[in-house]
C-alpha cells in the first residue's frame, strides 16, 4: 500500500544496510517439484472454480510450493485436506476448519517468535508461509465435494470461519481490568502478487512478531494482540475491520487502550498517517476494483454524520522521539480533497482537511491501508470511544527482491525485512509506553 513520495535515506545508511546484508548468511534453497501436483484427496474437484487470488498458487509455481516446503507449512495444508475429506457431516467440517485454522495461526506466530525451531530453514521473519498455506486451504474448501449434501451458504460460512480464525481474530485475548494496557494492532497480507509472486509484506511479518507480546512500561505491563487483514475489498465491506476492533472498543473489562492499523508504505521511511479519508480506489488481490466512498456496515454503530476525514490520535511525538531507527519516522498530513462549493476538481496539499471538503484520499492514500485506518476509527467514534488513541502506521516497503526470479529469498532481502519489522515492533512498543 504505497503512498506519497518515496523518502531516500543518506548514502551512509544504505551502505550500512547493504554491508549488513552481505554479512548475513541465510539458508540455501534448491529447486524442487511443484508440491501442488501431488495427489490430493478424493473429495476435491479440481475443475471447480477458484478465486483469482487462489489461481496464483498454480500461476506462481514453484515459488508458493517452495515457501511452504521450506517452512514445513505444506504439512499443515496436507493435514487439513486429509481431515476435510474425512468429515462425515457439516458439524465435522466446522470442527476441522476451526482446528486447522487455529493451528495455522498459532504455528505462524510461534514460528515468527522463535518458538518453533522444527519448521525448516526459512527465515522466521517471513510472513509468506501463512499467506500461501491459508490460500491453499481456501482453495481446498472451494473445490471440496463431500459425500454429504452441503449448501453454498454453508461453504461460505466455513470460508469465513477459516479466514477469521487463521488471521488471529477469534484468538484476541486480553487480560481483564485495571493495571494492564491493552494494545490491538493489525497488519496486511502480501498484495499485487499478479506482478510479483515473491511478495512479502513487512506489516504482516510485524503482526506475527507482535501477537501476544507483553512489555513493561512505566505505568505497568502492556499486552499486545495482533491480526492480519486480507487485501480484498469484499472482506472489508463485509465488516472484517469492524468485527476485529469493535468488540474491544465497547465499555468493559477488556476495552483496549490503543489501536493501530499497519501496512506497507514508501521506501525507507515510517509514516504515521495524519488523516484517514472516506474514499477508496484501486484493484485488490482478487482483481476487483473500487472507486467510491467507503461504505458503512450495518451491524456496528456508525458516527452521524459520517466524517470525511478522521485525524490520528496516536502518540505521534512519542513515537518519533523513540529513536527506533534505521528509517526516519514522520507524521504525514497530506490529503487530497474536493473543495466546496462545486466539489469538481481534487486538490492535494499537506495542510490537513479543509472545512466542508469531501475526501478524495487520506494521508495514507485511498487503498485498503487508508480504509483500515478509516474503518477502525469510524467504528471507534461510533462506539463513543473517543478517548482511545487510534491511527495508522505505514512502514518501509520491502526491497531487494533477488534479481534471479527463480530465487524467492536471499540475505539482502532478509536483512532489509528484518530491520523494518524490528523497527515496526519498536514503534508499537513506543506507542504502548506513551499511553497513560
Amino acid at each position: 500500500m504505497v503512498n506519497g513520495s518515496l523518502h531516500r535515506t543518506s548514502a551512509l545508511s544504505i551502505a550500512v544496510l547493504l554491508l549488513a546484508s552481505t554479512l548475513f548468511t541465510g539458508p540455501a534453497f534448491a529447486e524442487r517439484s511443484d508440491a501442488s501436483s501431488q495427489q490430493r484427496g478424493e473429495c476435491f474437484d479440481p475443475t471447480l472454480p477458484v478465486t483469482p487470488e487462489e489461481q496464483r498458487i498454480a500461476e506462481g509455481a514453484p515459488i508458493p510450493q517452495q515457501i511452504l516446503e521450506d517452512s514445513r507449512f505444506d504439512r499443515l495444508v496436507e493435514k487439513f485436506e486429509r481431515d476435510l475429506c474425512s468429515a462425515n457431516h457439516l458439524a465435522d467440517a466446522k470442527r476441522v476448519v476451526t482446528k486447522h485454522a487455529s493451528r495455522l495461526w498459532r504455528t505462524a506466530v510461534d514460528r515468527a517468535q522463535g518458538k518453533r525451531r522444527d519448521l525448516g530453514p526459512l527465515d522466521r521473519y517471513d510472513d509468506r508461509p501463512l499467506y500461501w498455506a491459508r490460500l491453499h486451504m481456501t482453495r481446498a474448501l472451494h473445490q471440496w465435494t463431500p459425500d454429504f449434501q452441503i449448501q453454498e451458504s454453508d461453504k461460505q460460512d466455513l470460508l469465513k470461519q477459516l479466514e477469521y480464525t487463521s488471521r488471529g481474530i477469534p484468538s484476541i485475548d486480553f487480560p481483564k481490568g485495571k493495571g494492564v494496557k491493552r494494545i490491538l494492532v493489525s497488519g496486511f497480507d502480501p498484495y499485487r502478487l499478479e506482478q510479483e509472486f515473491r511478495r512479502s509484506n513487512p506489516s504482516g511479518a510485524a503482526a506475527l512478531q507482535l501477537d501476544g507480546l507483553r512489555i513493561q512500561t512505566d505505568d505497568g505491563p502492556a499486552v499486545i494482540q495482533a491480526v492480519i487483514f486480507p487485501v480484498r475489498w469484499r472482506d472489508f465491506e463485509d465488516g472484517i475491520v469492524e468485527d476485529t476492533f469493535a468488540p474491544y472498543l465497547k465499555p468493559g473489562p477488556k476495552r483496549i487502550d490503543l489501536m493501530m492499523t499497519i501496512s506497507q508504505g514508501g521506501e525507507r521511511k515510517m509514516a504515521i498517517e495524519g488523516y484517514a479519508g472516506r474514499w477508496h480506489t484501486g484493484i485488490d488481490n482478487n482483481l476487483e476494483s473500487r472507486s467510491s466512498v467507503i461504505p458503512t456496515v450495518s451491524h456496528w454503530p456508525m458516527p452521524d454524520p459520517l466524517p470525511e476525514f478522521i485525524e490520528t490520535t496516536l502518540p505521534v511525538e512519542a513515537m518519533i522521539d523513540a529513536d527506533t531507527g534505521p528509517w526516519p519516522v514522520i507524521r504525514n498530513n497530506e490529503v487530497c480533497e474536493w473543495l466546496p462549493p462545486d466539489y469538481e476538481e481534487a486538490v492535494c496539499h499537506e495542510n490537513g482537511p479543509t472545512p466542508g471538503s469531501k475526501a478524495r484520499s487520506g494521508s495514507g492514500g485511498d487503498y485498503l491501508s487508508n480504509e483500515s485506518q478509516y474503518r477502525s476509527n469510524r467504528v471507534r467514534l461510533g462506539l463513543g470511544a473517543d478517548d482511545v488513541p487510534g491511527g495508522h502506521l505505514h512502514v518501509a516497503a520491502q526491497e531487494f527482491y533477488p534479481e534471479d526470479r527463480s530465487v524467492y529469498i536471499d540475505p539482502a532481502f532478509q536483512r532489509h525485512r528484518k530491520v523494518t519489522v524490528d523497527q515496526t515492533v519498536n514503534l508499537v512498543k513506543a506507542a504502548a509506553r506513551a499511553v497513560k
